[in-house]
């Protein structure tokens, strides 16, 4: 079973090193320790919840986009993540992972996972529609 709360607070470690390494020019001191240590978190976080997160994502897949080949769960982050408040994060709708979307074929569509509250938002222009939210059973 799936610690649910476990997961969004390590997806939270790794949008806050995604923040700040995005803060930061390469020629900074800083950068490749902290690149260094995002690649870890991504590890780890593969290492632990690839398969759980591998079988939504083919659910939502079969769901909204089938045509498009499900990726690493760690594809569907965002470059560039966004604080909406001191908890709750989003990002711009070109970011995660491009479906295409039979509904709408001429339009292009992102899945994204984000944390607080951990879900799986479909983007395309201003439409956003959560696909998949973590609750706990």
């Amino acid at each position: 079973m799936i610690n649910l709360q476990k997961l969004n607070q390590d997806l939270v470690e790794i949008v806050e090193k995604r923040i700040q390494l995005a803060d930061l020019k390469y020629d900074d001191s800083r950068y490749d320790e902290i690149e260094e240590q995002l690649h870890s978190l991504e590890d780890d976080f593969l290492k632990k919840y690839d398969d759980y997160l591998e079988d939504i994502l083919l659910d939502i897949h079969d769901e909204y986009c089938p045509e498009t080949e499900v990726l690493s769960p760690i594809a569907y982050l965002a470059k560039n993540y966004i604080h909406k408040d001191h908890k709750s994060y989003d990002t711009h709708e070109d970011q995660g992972v491009w479906v295409e979307i039979e509904e709408i074929p001429e339009k292009e569509a992102h899945l994204v996972l984000l944390p607080n509250p951990l879900r799986i938002v479909l983007t395309s222009g201003s439409f956003r529609k959560p696909v998949w939210k973590a609750e706990e059973k």
